[in-house]
């Protein structure tokens, strides 16, 4: 088994080459149809098997002659892999098509199209029934604290409130419940 170290070299260095070769060594023309570039690698540990992720802008009609010449020159593809690098043995390749970008592009418009319409329709400010939250402690009163809201019939055996907070409780309480 190959260290982390190796496998990710390999994976660049598989990156790198099939960037290549697509760009001059492949010569089916529908591997041209959409432009194709790889956005990713995974080789198994063993360095036996590649799945090579590749992004292919374009119609679907294109997409899918992209990734139909893509099977086919797999072939050609490792061979000219196992020329091109110095492993003992040539990882086999499969090609998958990654819509990662796509999927991508499609978050920031919904992202985008969401605050356009959070500026054209703001939310109402209503801040009188708001409770009051405490940033720090400057900000906290004596007057927002009371003594006796706190009993300890309402912590459980930890010293925590229903809410899970630590109330004031000290520890040495605490160690004597124990």
């Amino acid at each position: 088994m190959a260290t982390s170290r190796r496998v990710a070299r390999v994976s660049e260095l598989i990156k790198r080459e099939v960037s290549q070769l697509l760009m001059s060594g492949i010569k089916d023309d529908r591997v041209g149809t959409g432009m194709v570039s790889v956005t990713n690698v995974n080789v198994s540990g063993d360095l036996q098997h590649a799945k090579i992720f590749v992004s292919i802008y374009g119609s679907d009609e294109a997409r899918a002659a992209t990734m139909a010449g893509l099977k086919s020159a797999t072939g050609f593809v490792r061979s000219e892999l196992g020329q091109r690098m110095r492993l003992r043995r040539t990882p086999e390749v499969v090609f998958v098509e990654d819509r990662s970008i796509e999927q991508g592009t499609q978050v920031l418009s919904l992202l985008n199209r969401l605050s356009q319409e959070r500026k054209e329709f703001p939310l109402e400010d209503s801040t009188e029934d708001a409770p009051v939250e405490h940033n720090s402690v400057e900000d906290f009163d004596e007057e927002d604290f009371d003594e006796e809201d706190l009993d300890e019939e309402d912590l459980d055996e930890d010293g925590f409130d229903e809410d899970g907070f630590d109330e004031a409780v000290n520890d040495d309480e605490r160690r004597a419940k124990q």
